[in-house]
């Protein structure tokens, strides 16, 4: 209200509950996060945004969400953790829904289908059918660029078109050309929501685990990699083990911080 004054807007579950209002401009919510009082503010909508609406992450004030994925690599003969940053408002149509996905085991299991070398690797067709065949056409809206520029292990939406992107991302490989990361986000949906932290790598993603990934090279027609079309029917998984017997899975994936809040709670 602009006397002021304040009212409750509603409750949102945690874990990746949504709450959809009404608002302006300008207008500021006030939130309770654990015990943590967080505020946030309306920004003026993008051009965007006037047909689809604003989407806003409240995270408690944090900047990113750490996601760890068990992986396996090298051809599945060794296993290590690959940790995620998924930032709260670098693209949050993309990130809440990877979130969602995360939270709700989509990408356990999931095959690392397209491992291009100084290029991408593709992943997000998922291991249970009847959930890939569901999230295939489950669309989300791009979000609106804010011109960050690709680098090596930023993640993003695979896409066919504007408004296209369901569960499919891809993680910018390293040794990717400089032209081709100036490439990356001239498509509408190709907005960066993520990145593979290399902290503890000291920044060297050749030593990280998306770097060792056993790479089949492209999908058909650009390649002999497998083609996705065939990993969506039924026996999609049956395919990739018989034809493509070395290629690497992605394990357990986890929000951390929810991870670490179970197993406290689980010693009381």
């Amino acid at each position: 209200p602009t006397d002021g004054s304040k009212h409750s807007q509603g409750a949102i579950a945690g874990r990746g509950g949504t709450l959809i209002i009404n608002s302006y401009p300008g207008h500021r919510f006030v939130y309770d996060a654990l015990g943590s009082w967080q505020s946030v503010e309306i920004s003026p909508l993008l051009e965007a945004e006037r047909e689809v609406g604003k989407a806003i992450i409240l995270a408690g004030g944090q900047e990113s969400i750490q996601v760890r994925c068990e992986t396996s690599v090298k051809g599945g003969t060794e296993y290590e953790e690959m940790d995620i940053l998924v930032h709260t408002d670098w693209s949050p149509w993309g990130a809440s829904r990877f979130l969602e996905l995360v939270r709700e085991g989509y990408y356990n299991g999931c095959a690392l289908n397209r491992v291009v070398p100084k290029f991408l690797t593709q992943f997000g067709i998922g291991a249970n059918y009847e959930a890939r065949t569901v999230r295939r056409v489950d669309q989300i809206p791009d979000d609106p660029p804010l011109n960050i520029q690709f680098q090596v292990g930023y993640m993003s939406y695979a896409g066919s078109g504007p408004h296209s992107r369901t569960s499919e991302v891809f993680i910018v490989m390293p040794e990717t050309h400089a032209h081709q990361l100036e490439y990356f986000g001239t498509n509408s949906w190709e907005t960066p929501f993520a990145q593979v932290d290399l902290r503890k790598y000291g920044g060297d993603a050749s030593l990280s685990p998306f770097a060792k990934w056993h790479a089949y090279g492209d999908m058909p027609p650009w390649g002999e990699g497998p083609d996705p079309q065939r990993i969506y029917v039924e026996d999609g998984y049956e395919y990739l083990k018989r034809e493509f017997p070395q290629l690497d899975y992605l394990g357990l994936c986890y929000v951390v911080e929810e991870r670490l809040a179970d197993e406290v709670g689980s010693e009381f």
